[in-house]
């Protein structure tokens, strides 16, 4: 599945799907917003039949960043069926990318 782009009139129905989706929250100024892509891009190829990758660009929405209090990018959140289950900030190397995700997969 390719990554999705979010916004705030469709995150809720986003995260709200049946399974694992992990939220980017980014800007095209931030540089290790810039640095992770690849590693997302990485991780669908390995996990997307499992996990949905999706990209919020918090200039071009700033209700929903500031509704889950989003104060640094990359933040990255982790919902499994609508539920937040876990996030990180910064930027993350695939291998730690993978051991934060895989626990939530089962």
């Amino acid at each position: 599945m390719a990554i999705v782009k979010v916004a705030d009139d469709n995150f809720k129905e986003t995260i709200g799907q049946d399974g694992l989706v992990l939220v980017d929250f980014w800007a095209p100024w931030c540089g290790p917003c810039k640095m992770i892509a690849p590693v997302l891009e990485e991780m669908n190829g390995k996990l997307g039949d499992q996990l949905t990758i999706a990209k919020m660009n918090v200039d071009d929405n700033p209700e929903t960043p500031g509704a889950y209090g989003i104060m640094s990018i990359p933040t990255l959140k982790l919902f499994k069926n609508g539920v937040e289950v876990s996030s990180v900030v910064g930027f993350k190397p695939l291998q730690d990318m993978l051991a934060w995700v895989e626990p939530h997969l089962a």
